[in-house]
């Protein structure tokens, strides 16, 4: 807020013969009581914290509603130190399931010592030539996740899953999950959106996207006889905290199928 300057005191000014001019009895009767300028002193900072405050709430909102438009697939690669970090060794196999699942496991292949693959559950026409060649080694499969994937039972120490559950009804689910849990040694990790203050949307081909509360995939997991990783859980949050890190997702930790 602009402060204008207060503008000089006209008693102050020096007379034209050079002394100084005193103020009259007129300019001590119209300044105001001590007791007035506390009293707006009061009121600026109570105006002031206001503003603050409706500056906050405002940029909550807004928060709010940038977590329904951001991708959890990008949300993983910002968490790969805090998933470090929680996880220790077990990062060290990983498989990613879920779109931008190339620029996914590029970044896990960066960490030091760490193995990773994808699964794409959309078609890669428009694919760069890296992901291609990831393709093409196998790195990277396109697979559709309704059906049963080509990994043997425990093939990696964790089972990363993002923005890929979200447009499955309960049918696929029911098959879907137990399989990614299927193929872990350690645990599975789901990353999903939050349902408050989010747009309608449809994934690539067009399929309506449900996304559900914590509550509602709690229920889930125990209908499934998914069990959280509350330790994983707390160390996941423990590393946040430390890092600074906001997650703009709900994250899931599940313990493996034994």
């Amino acid at each position: 807020m602009m402060v204008s300057r207060r503008p000089v005191n006209p008693a102050r000014r020096p007379s034209e013969g050079g002394a100084p001019a005193f103020p009259s009895p007129a300019h001590f009767r119209s300044r105001p009581p001590p007791y007035l300028s506390f009293a707006a002193l009061i009121l600026g900072a109570i105006l002031l914290i206001g503003y603050l405050r409706l500056g906050q709430d405002s940029l909550g909102s807004k928060l709010s509603w940038v977590q329904g438009e951001v991708s959890c697939s990008g949300e993983v690669q910002r968490a790969i130190p805090i998933l470090k970090a929680a996880y220790g060794d077990s990062l060290h196999k990983v498989l990613h399931v879920g779109p931008d699942t190339c620029s996914t496991v590029s970044r896990l292949l960066r960490e030091d010592e760490a193995d990773a693959w994808g699964v794409e559950p959309y078609d890669l026409e428009d694919a760069d030539r890296r992901c291609k060649r990831m393709v093409q080694s196998g790195i990277v499969r396109v697979a559709d996740i309704r059906f049963l994937l080509p990994y043997r039972t425990k093939s990696f120490s964790l089972v990363i899953v993002s923005d890929a559950l979200d447009y499955l009804s309960a049918k696929y689910l029911n098959r879907t999950i137990p399989e990614l849990a299927r193929m872990s040694s350690d645990g599975l990790i789901i990353f999903t959106g939050y349902p408050r203050n989010v747009k309608a949307k449809s994934d690539r081909n067009g399929r309506s996207v449900k996304l559900r509360s914590a509550n509602w995939w709690a229920e889930y997991f125990d209908h499934l006889s998914l069990e959280e990783n509350e330790d994983m859980a707390k160390k996941f949050e423990q590393a946040s905290e430390r890092m600074s890190h906001i997650p703009l997702c709900q994250i899931f930790h599940l313990k493996p199928y034994n």
